[in-house]
């Protein structure tokens, strides 16, 4: 019997995805429940009434009272409440009953799920919803929660496993998990705006909680006409932001035709051998000239001549002007420098080459912001950079020669985003745009828009 999951995880490969250059040890704890919030919540099943299944059941109860307001607005039908309930199960307990959808709970571990056949929704309390607070915080759990309530809402939209099974042309699993990540995004801006009577997400929370959502990616490499494909770290959080941003109804008009996803499976040995990524020097020497070259395109078309920036290698964090961060644009002599021995080359071991693809092509963004007789310095201006660098990567996207992207690039970029300010830091090392979330989001509108979205 096929039911709806976030995702099978291994709670060491969770701790493992956050363990980068990021922040050494765990994140400071964010609060979502409000102090003055009603302790009247949904029924939880097999609960243990502890921390976690009390967060869980507040959350839900928010949920359920979104959509009965939002289901009526985007369907114009009552929302229905979920016949068959909710379930915590602890499995590391033999003798837990097993939830629907299930043989036995230890079918449950490190999982939550939505069950059509029962109209419930389960998740395991031991291995999943405390490791997702510990290491992202409570707004990682809401998240994972109103995605498979977004589930719930597909049932009742009548995206059922029979119409999948009927139509898998129409209703493939990388758009459904996508649509019920955009669902998710609408109930989290429900709360961002203060409309929440239990819940209060602000930007700190959610860009933890979004990594959360990255965690949940697929694995590099995987197709997605997969069966069982739930969407690459870039195209879920770009589900999710367009929820936020749109609303339940754009996400209920998600379509295979008018959905663009840029999850792509590995094409040849060496990038099946290398897992998509380049070494360091390698990347440097592909990606340096194929800026050059874009930019030199844009300026052209501009009317402008394009002096080439100088590429330069640095043994030390760039401070020509500054603190721009391991990659740096410096007016004065138009060089981009490049710190290639010491937080450059850790975040590209650690995140992947195109990290380090992103926060370069930022810095060519600023010499072309100057060209154009642009500011450089500014909210504008890290704005337009980081719209630039998505108008690159959407370029190199198209293509079907030459320097192109590999599985896994987009993921990069998404983290690099979420995970650090550098892209966002103007002519003078100052942040313009804050928090992740709204980085991504600009990025987002180059890759999808072009660079006209940028403001040149």
């Amino acid at each position: 019997m096929r039911h709806r999951s976030i995702a099978l995880i291994v709670v060491t490969a969770l701790f493992a995805a956050g363990c980068t250059a990021e922040i050494p040890g765990r994140p400071r704890a964010v609060k979502v429940v409000k102090e003055e919030a009603s302790t009247e919540t949904v029924q939880v099943r097999g609960s243990d009434n502890g921390p976690i299944d009390k967060l869980a059941a507040t959350a839900l109860t928010d949920i359920e009272e979104f959509w009965e307001d939002s289901f009526q607005d985007t369907f114009n039908k009552q929302w229905k409440p979920l016949k068959g309930g909710y379930y915590s199960v602890d499995t590391s307990d033999a003798s837990a009953k097993p939830p629907p959808c299930t043989q036995k709970a230890a079918d449950v571990e490190g999982n939550a799920f939505y069950c059509p056949a029962a109209d419930a929704i389960a998740w395991d309390r031991s291995s999943l919803l405390p490791v997702l607070q510990d290491r992202f915080g409570e707004a990682a759990v809401v998240v994972v929660l109103a995605h498979e309530v977004g589930h719930a809402v597909q049932n009742r939209m009548g995206i059922t496993p029979e119409a999948e099974r009927r139509e898998p042309e129409k209703y493939p699993t990388i758009l459904t998990e996508a649509q019920a990540d955009c669902f998710a995004g609408s109930f989290v801006r429900n709360v961002s705006d203060g409309k929440s009577r239990r819940l209060d997400i602000g930007s700190d929370a959610l860009d933890k909680a979004l990594n959360a959502l990255i965690t949940f990616r697929d694995p590099v490499g995987t197709s997605p006409e997969d069966e069982q494909a739930h969407g690459s770290a870039f195209d879920r959080v770009a589900a999710f932001q367009d929820g936020y941003e749109q609303g339940p109804k754009f996400c209920a008009a998600m379509t295979v035709q008018n959905r663009t996803f840029t999850q792509r499976a590995f094409t040849n040995v060496r990038d099946r051998a290398n897992g998509g990524n380049l070494p360091f020097s390698e990347m440097l020497e592909s990606v340096t000239p194929d800026l050059d070259g874009y930019f030199k395109g844009l300026a052209t078309a501009a009317g402008k001549s394009w002096p080439s920036p100088r590429a330069e290698a640095t043994q030390t964090e760039p401070d020509c002007s500054g603190d721009q961060g391991p990659v740096a644009y410096c007016p004065s002599d138009r060089t981009i420098k490049i710190d290639t021995k010491d937080e450059l080359p850790t975040l590209h071991r650690e995140l992947g080459d195109y990290a380090t693809g992103t926060l370069i092509a930022t810095r060519y963004a600023l010499a072309e912001l100057a060209v154009l007789g642009k500011p450089t310095e500014g909210e504008a201006a890290s704005a337009a950079a980081l719209c630039l660098a998505g108008a690159y990567t959407g370029a190199v996207f198209q293509r079907q020669d030459g320097f192109g992207l590999s599985p896994g690039d987009f993921d990069e970029a998404v983290t690099v985003l979420l995970r650090f300010d550098y892209a966002a830091r103007d002519a003078k090392g100052r942040n313009a745009v804050d928090p992740g979330f709204e980085r991504v989001a600009k990025f987002r509108e180059g890759v999808f828009e072009g660079p006209s979205k940028c403001g040149l």
